[in-house]
């Protein structure tokens, strides 16, 4: 028998081979850019460095709306530099791209665009790393509370501003509190992870609520107020519409070519409930998830244009979380009841559809995705209801100075939905059992 002809051709691999593994950190980096070439699209440098002194210099409290405040260009620019900050530590840390990650990212890219920007994050970040080194712990044990945790970032530009002191003496108490801050919120929201027991995809939000709170009411004790605000974009900006839309369908494309052109890993995700820690990217894959992100940023574009909204950065910035979310929990399926929740609760309440606070209330309800997801469209629907309610009033218990208000909202909702939901359920399994006597 002749012998076999072994080849030493060098081996080809597919280019899905190759960047296997880097799927998501390469989808941030092009995201990256995009962030980049919009602010340089929409306005000049000379106008993007004068608005980028507007947002560092003027209060940070809810509702400000860096478009509006500043231009375009400048929201654009200040989400970059937070993004770049973000996604720096995250690899400084060595942290793994997963699901969370991207909800980390992507609710830090969505923020920047109304209420953080690097200045105000620091202190939150450095208040986290101190309690790492205090306990001696790796600081990438707690990254994602630092990322998650930087909603309280207004605080730290409101002091500089109501404080009774220079200047200087200001920024130095603005400083330490951020840092007081971000060191509490990292037991904290240990904790508040066991009282809504997984149904609410915002924790840090919840407990950053909770710490906002006690500090305004401390505050408050001492004749020391901050007033929340309103500055907000109407309208809908074609270019940016375009491009919105443009990001979300070629994240679908790229989520498809990494799958090798299968719908069956998304379709996969909408059988999952949701409930934390629901990470897609690891139990799905990176192409699926992007898919899945996808879709849900497209839905909530959607509903927005749909009811007459406004494509103000809130909006952006809420619409980018839940698509950063969806890949952490929440999915078309499990996301649309309590939408829709929403949605019936404007119509039969005092406040319209168009809202500001109702227009983020229901895009930021995806936070409730998993009570949907677990126990059906009708608790999603109440959920998306109360949820509602509870975020307009909110607000006024820490002066707007907690960024993820809708946050604190769901988690409260959780807690008093889930029992319920687990009574009736456990009920209805009881009577069916004698019933079946």
């Amino acid at each position: 028998m002749e012998k076999e002809q072994i080849s030493h051709a060098p081996r080809t691999f597919g280019w899905r081979e190759k960047i296997r593994g880097k799927e998501l950190w390469l989808f941030c980096i092009f995201s990256l850019f995009l962030l980049l070439a919009a602010a340089l699209m929409m306005d000049s440098p000379k106008q993007i460095f004068l608005g980028m002194e507007k947002i560092l210099l003027s209060r940070d409290a809810l509702i400000t709306d860096y478009f509006k405040l500043a231009n375009y260009g400048a929201g654009f620019f200040n989400t970059f530099l937070v993004a770049v900050l973000a996604l720096l530590l995250v690899r400084v840390m060595k942290v793994p791209f997963t699901g969370l990650t991207m909800a980390a990212l992507f609710i830090n890219i969505g923020y920047g665009l109304w209420g953080k920007n690097p200045v105000n994050m620091i202190p939150i970040l450095l208040g986290t790393w101190a309690y790492a080194l205090l306990h001696k712990s790796p600081l990438s044990n707690y990254v994602y509370t630092a990322l998650f945790g930087t909603c309280l970032g207004p605080f730290v530009t409101e002091m500089v501003h109501i404080l009774p002191f220079s200047n200087r003496t200001n920024m130095v108490y603005a400083v330490l509190l951020g840092m007081m801050m971000g060191y509490v919120l990292v037991p904290l929201s240990m904790r508040t992870a066991g009282m809504h027991q997984g149904y609410t995809l915002f924790n840090v939000g919840f407990s950053g609520g909770i710490v906002a709170f006690v500090v305004m009411c401390v505050m408050r004790s001492y004749g020391v107020d901050g007033e929340p605000v309103l500055i907000w974009t109407e309208g809908v900006h074609p270019w940016l519409l375009t491009g919105t839309v443009g990001y979300f369908l070629l994240t679908i494309l790229y989520g498809w070519l990494v799958c090798g052109g299968s719908w069956k890993g998304v379709l996969h995700i909408m059988r999952h409930p949701g409930r934390a820690v629901a990470d897609f990217a690891v139990m799905d894959g990176p192409g699926a998830t992007l898919m899945n992100m996808g879709l849900v940023g497209l839905m909530e574009l959607g509903y927005i244009l749909l009811i007459g909204g406004d494509l103000s950065g809130p909006v952006l910035g809420a619409i980018f979380t839940a698509f950063g979310f969806a890949a952490f929990g929440a999915h078309m399926r499990n996301t649309l009841p309590v939408l829709l929740g929403v949605f019936v609760s404007a119509l039969l309440s005092d406040y319209t559809i168009t809202t500001p606070g109702v227009q983020l209330a229901a895009v930021f309800a995806v936070g409730l995705a998993p009570v949907a997801g677990q126990f059906g469209v009708i608790a999603g629907l109440i959920a998306g209801m109360l949820h509602s309610a509870v975020a307009m009033c909110t607000g006024s218990f820490y002066g707007g100075l907690n960024l993820y208000n809708n946050g604190f909202s769901t988690g409260w909702v959780a807690i008093v939905m889930v029992p319920l939901c687990e009574s009736f359920i456990s009920q209805y399994r009881i009577h069916k059992r004698r019933k079946g006597i």
